[in-house]
């Protein structure tokens, strides 16, 4: 067996692994608002003024940093004071990409607002290029952060509401190239712009502005955007008239007319979901790369606002709900692209996992029937994950890591990063191998190392996965597979585990 070190020296610490990368994502999608998020006040399910309150409670476990609503591809087709007012009052709508439903429009502003007060979240409201318009836009940003008398700030205290919201991140539309308006970058730049201009700051909320970027490796959609900004060479001046791009992936193993099973898969799917997955690394720095060539101070964000994996829906489910259910593949695929953004901790400052709840790979899992909450595995990754938030990323140096060839590229079979705030530091290892149990010695250096607990997540399936009748078949347990050496320290990873470890050093 080949000799796995990880070298990390604990008293260099790097830049700062913002928390908005663990942020969340909820579209009018399927069961994610209606069945998940919010039930309504006459529900049985035990609520708040609608919002589900299992649900609060899981997610405030994890620290949730931000949530981005109301899509995804819905949001280019909402239009916001659709969903004020008396309930019974608004308008219906029709979903057009998912599912073709008619909603009622019951969740709205308000209603998101107050779940973001209940889980302790910043809103991340994406706004309607697509089939919106400025004014519109104008108006939505005015209603609710202005505290004045203004005509719109008036509007929002007459349906309930006195003090404004503090809002943070905005985005200017979502997939301009595709469902939101399929415009050719050039006209997409400049609508962004001209967006940005009227989403105004409002007393004192101050808005980070997140224009709609590439899908995948399209690394001229972001060299254009970057074209776009007012000069980015004066210290003392933001990043104008927005303050960073986004950037899509999802992770499947087939097409996008067959992407692959959930829960039944081979080996050699396992690993080239995982390969996939990978890639992120490289989709993040050559994004990156085209962006320092215009901005070297790193002003510009890049906000990876949808990432997750995408397989075929379960069978017996509406094809247009995107319902589908999260194995221990799900969560080292969460664990992959998280390591990713912990190493470029200094241009990604937000991601945004897809979805919340009941869509695609969600943290929550709800039983239509029974009612029950279910927490997936990549829930538990986040959780494990949590010491991580706002803490300074460290170098984590891997010699003699096995490899595989998958999807035509080398898998590094061991992922890991780290971080360290005060006199703690947080050690995240996968192991990504389907069959091989791997150890991997830390030779930790320049801070005194007192003490650690470690944790493991695994089960003997590849396929296992949480069910309302078996919620704890993939959960962490705490891990003995750890021994004090020299130096640092030796870890036992189990074929297929995700493994963290907390250290407690000397001040």
């Amino acid at each position: 067996m080949a000799t796995i070190t990880a070298v990390i020296d604990l008293d260099l610490p790097g830049p700062t692994i913002s928390r908005h990368v663990y942020g969340h994502f909820a579209e009018h999608l399927g069961r994610c608002i209606y069945g998940g998020f919010w039930v309504g006040e006459d529900s049985d399910v035990p609520n708040v003024r609608g919002i589900r309150r299992d649900v609060v409670d899981a997610l405030r476990a994890l620290g949730i940093p931000n949530l981005r609503w109301p899509g995804g591809c819905f949001a280019d087709d909402y239009h916001w004071q659709d969903g004020i007012g008396p309930r019974e009052e608004r308008p219906r709508m029709v979903n057009s990409h998912w599912g073709d439903v008619v909603e009622d429009n019951s969740f709205g502003t308000h209603e998101f607002m107050d779940l973001c007060e209940l889980l302790g979240a910043d809103a991340y409201i994406s706004g309607n290029i697509g089939s919106g318009s400025v004014r519109e836009m104008s108006d939505w940003i005015e209603y609710l952060t202005r505290a004045d008398d203004s005509p719109m700030a008036t509007l929002r205290r007459a349906n309930g509401r006195d003090e404004p919201w503090k809002v943070p991140f905005w985005g200017l539309g979502n997939e301009a190239w595709g469902c939101g308006g399929n415009l050719r970058v050039e006209q997409f730049a400049s609508l962004a712009r001209q967006y940005a201009t009227y989403t105004r700051d409002h007393a004192d909320n101050r808005v980070y502005r997140i224009a709609a970027g590439a899908h995948e490796d399209d690394y001229s959609w972001t060299e254009t955007l970057m074209r776009s900004f007012d000069p980015l060479d004066q210290d003392d001046r933001p990043a104008t008239p927005f303050q960073a791009v986004s950037l899509h992936y999802y992770t499947r193993t087939g097409t996008w007319a067959e992407k692959g099973r959930a829960t039944e898969f081979s080996t050699d799917e396992w690993y080239l979901a995982l390969s996939r997955a990978s890639w992120m690394e490289e989709l993040v720095a050559r994004h990156s790369t085209v962006m320092d060539r215009y901005d070297p101070g790193k002003k510009v964000g890049l906000v990876v606002d949808e990432w997750g994996t995408w397989w075929d829906v379960e069978q017996g489910t509406e094809p247009g709900f995107l319902y589908q259910q999260n194995t221990l593949r799900d969560a080292l695929v969460a664990a992959v692209h998280l390591d990713a953004f912990h190493r470029h901790a200094d241009r990604v400052v937000m991601a945004n996992i897809a979805q919340t709840v009941n869509v695609l790979q969600a943290m929550i899992l709800t039983d239509p029937e029974s009612g029950a909450l279910v927490l997936t595995p990549t829930y538990h990754v986040f959780e494990m994950n949590r010491g991580h938030h706002d803490a300074a990323a460290l170098a984590v140096h891997l010699k003699g890591a096995p490899a595989r060839e998958a999807d035509g590229r080398s898998l590094t079979l061991v992922s890991s990063s780290a971080s360290t705030r005060g006199d703690s530091a947080l050690v995240s290892l996968s192991n990504l191998d389907a069959e091989r149990a791997h150890t991997v010695t830390l030779d930790l250096r320049g801070r005194e190392v007192m003490g650690h607990r470690a944790r493991v997540l695994t089960s003997p399936e590849l396929a296992a996965h949480n069910t309302a009748s078996a919620p704890e078949t993939v959960v962490p347990r705490e891990h003995g597979g750890v021994r004090v050496r020299d130096g640092g320290l030796e870890v036992d990873l189990p074929a297929h585990s995700y493994v963290t470890l907390e250290l407690a050093m000397r001040a």
